[in-house]
């Protein structure tokens, strides 16, 4: 089932790279705080790479002048998210999570198989707006689309 606006986020860990490979649990990202997650199905992808990080990349300044973090995520392993996040000079703050095993992407009912590219399971491309670790607004692609779960999309519909 997928999550659904009113439900809390999933307690899983994920990793991250800042002194080396660390590991966050999702209260620790989402509690007591106002989050912008985002996911795409791979770091190094093409729109992933030309499109998607780079427009939250670009619109950073207007989610946190909103008091919003923001975190990408991936089914990938952390240093390919660090090394993607470098690669893009993504912004000191936008953080990059690692969804390894796809813990977090499968509780919340978002992954998609992609073995046919030779990619196993991944998580589909959305976007997902939390306060205080619930879910208030959700953005969920249809496969092959990149159009609701893009910065500029997600700022222009917040709530």
């Amino acid at each position: 089932m997928t999550i659904q606006i009113g439900d809390p986020i999933p307690e899983v860990v994920l990793k991250r790279i800042r002194d080396g490979v660390e590991s966050v649990d999702t209260p620790t990202l989402f509690q007591g705080r106002k989050v912008l997650l985002f996911a795409v199905p791979g770091a190094f992808t093409p729109t992933c790479s030309e499109k998607h990080l780079p427009g939250f990349i670009n619109r950073f300044e207007d989610f946190r002048s909103r008091g919003i973090d923001v975190v990408c995520m991936a089914v990938n392993d952390p240093f390919v998210m660090q090394a993607w996040g470098r690669t893009l000079q993504a912004p000191e703050g936008l953080q990059l999570v690692s969804d390894g095993n796809a813990d977090l992407t499968r509780a919340l009912g978002l992954e998609m198989d992609a073995s046919g590219y030779g990619m196993g399971i991944r998580a589909r491309r959305f976007a997902l707006y939390a306060e205080d670790g619930v879910v208030r607004q959700l953005f969920v692609e249809a496969p092959g689309e990149f159009k609701v779960s893009s910065a500029d999309y997600v700022l222009e519909h917040l709530g």
